[in-house]
């Protein structure tokens, strides 16, 4: 059975716990970065420094992300992390490409690092070179594949970050599951999570990306994985994935709205609630702004 991932997850939750990704990367984080000093991400930037109208591969994840260091208040450096998840042949000279124009741009030292999500365990670039007439240059890069590490591992490991890793590989290794076993693989990893003392705000992020990062086929699985977070924790540590699912509901129903019209756009954020979240009729009528009547009709019509 083949289950449906959300990779566009993958830029949230690296800042939602930048902080563990670094250190999780990085043996010596402590003494190199300063976390008490908020990172700014610079997305808007990384655009600009590499339009996608240049004819390059689609890119899949990308942060820029500005880190205060520990030599002082106004020493800081950029990092540049890729996360990609299909086989690209130019992806090496890409990473370089990024480099160079992030280095020209601000002159402070700048670190990459490229995470593969892909399932082709003989895919793994780590550097570029070049030679042409005599000039030569070798531009190397941190990478790390989630397909090569040690399921074992991670699961002793306390870095919340783990959780994330964990995650990607349940989507890469065991896409022949059914509901049932990912069900139970979900729920094992989100009970290791709450029983850790993290920020409610963190938690919040990882049960989102294990929510939804890999999905179920069947909605109702959804609900049950949802209900049974419910009863592990408060009723607050789960408000993040509903909130999610009502923005993204929104935003999906909006967008089909500019393109067909309000009733399309109305009737298809209906439709995502009733098929992601346990909640009444009347709160999706009150979220969609549309009379209960026509969630009831539309909840007919799906059988639910």
């Amino acid at each position: 059975m083949a289950l449906k991932r959300d990779d566009s997850l993958w830029k949230g939750i690296l800042e939602s716990v930048c902080d563990d990704f670094l250190r999780f990367m990085f043996a010596e984080a402590e003494n190199l970065f300063d976390f008490q000093r908020e990172f700014e991400f610079l997305d808007k930037e990384l655009e600009e420094l590499f339009p996608s109208d240049e004819g390059q591969a689609p890119k899949f994840v990308d942060k820029l992300v500005k880190v205060y260091t520990q030599q002082g208040k106004e020493e800081w450096i950029l990092i540049h992390i890729e996360v990609q998840g299909y086989r690209d042949t130019d992806f090496a000279r890409r990473m370089f490409t990024y480099f160079y124009r992030i280095l020209d741009k601000h002159g402070k030292p700048v670190t990459s690092i490229a995470v593969f999500t892909d399932s082709n365990p003989n895919y793994h670039p780590t550097e570029y070179s070049y030679e042409f007439l005599g000039t030569r240059n070798l531009f190397s890069f941190n990478t790390y594949k989630i397909i090569e590490q040690d399921e074992a591992l991670l699961l002793g490991n306390e870095n919340p970050f783990a959780i994330v890793v964990l995650t990607t590989l349940l989507a890469i290794q065991k896409k022949k599951l059914d509901d049932e076993n990912l069900y139970a693989l979900k729920f094992s990893l989100a009970r290791r999570l709450l029983s850790r003392q993290l920020p409610r705000k963190k938690v919040s992020d990882l049960l989102t990306f294990l929510q939804y990062y890999v999905r179920f086929a069947d909605p109702a699985y959804s609900v049950k994985f949802e209900e049974s977070i419910a009863s592990l924790s408060d009723k607050s540590a789960t408000m993040g994935i509903q909130e999610m699912i009502i923005d993204r509901a929104r935003k999906e129903g909006l967008q089909k709205g500019i393109e067909q019209g309000l009733e399309t756009a109305k009737t298809s954020i209906v439709k995502n609630l009733i098929l992601a979240m346990t909640v009444s009729d009347s709160q999706i009528a009150a979220i969609a702004e549309v009379p209960v009547a026509f969630v009831k009709e539309i909840r007919q019509k799906l059988g639910k």
